[in-house]
């Protein structure tokens, strides 16, 4: 009897410290080139706490994909307004370690030199299409790079939550809302 061996059924090690020096190194790198271009910078846009202006046309561009079937088309621009204040006030809630991630990611996803690469949108999100933006979600849920996979789920509860904080979205799944006391 011949004695095969075997390949292990997960990643090892070797992969796993690669893809995390790989995933190290695209955030440090994608960390400098946006301070060195002044897309990290802290200013939070008029009317907001945290969230800037580089970050508004990537999640004026997400939250309504994210919010599909959940709010009627004509009923989005109201949603897409009252979702980026909750989420402001969401960030502006967060610790700073947190609130910095957040932004981190933001600015992977508004850096032009990472944008691409990672979420196969290389024009502006301004002119992104719903199917590019749908792309780029299932492409960082079904990635094989936790990190991405991480990302995803950020944007996702980030948003989800923000939306149904909200009283405006309530009746859409038949909750009535907080007991009068």
């Amino acid at each position: 009897m011949l004695d095969t061996p075997t390949q292990p059924a997960g990643p090892t090690r070797r992969q796993l410290l690669r893809v995390g020096l790989l995933g190290s190194a695209a955030l440090a790198t994608a960390g400098l080139a946006a301070s060195l271009s002044g897309c990290s910078a802290r200013t939070p846009q008029a009317g907001f706490a945290v969230i800037r202006a580089s970050d508004l046309p990537m999640l004026q561009a997400l939250i309504p994909v994210l919010l599909e079937g959940a709010v009627p088309p004509q009923k989005m621009p109201q949603a897409l307004a009252g979702t980026l204040e909750s989420l402001d006030y969401s960030l502006a809630h967060l610790s700073p370690e947190m609130r910095d991630l957040t932004l981190q990611l933001f600015d992977v996803l508004a850096l032009p030199v990472t944008r691409g690469p990672l979420t196969g949108v290389w024009g502006r999100w301004q002119n992104a299409s719903t199917s590019e933006v749908r792309a780029f979600l299932a492409r960082w849920q079904n990635s094989t790079f936790g990190l991405l996979q991480m990302g995803h789920a950020s944007l996702l509860q980030l948003v989800l939550m923000s939306w149904y904080g909200r009283p405006e979205s309530w009746a859409h799944c038949g909750y009535p809302g907080p007991p009068s006391v």
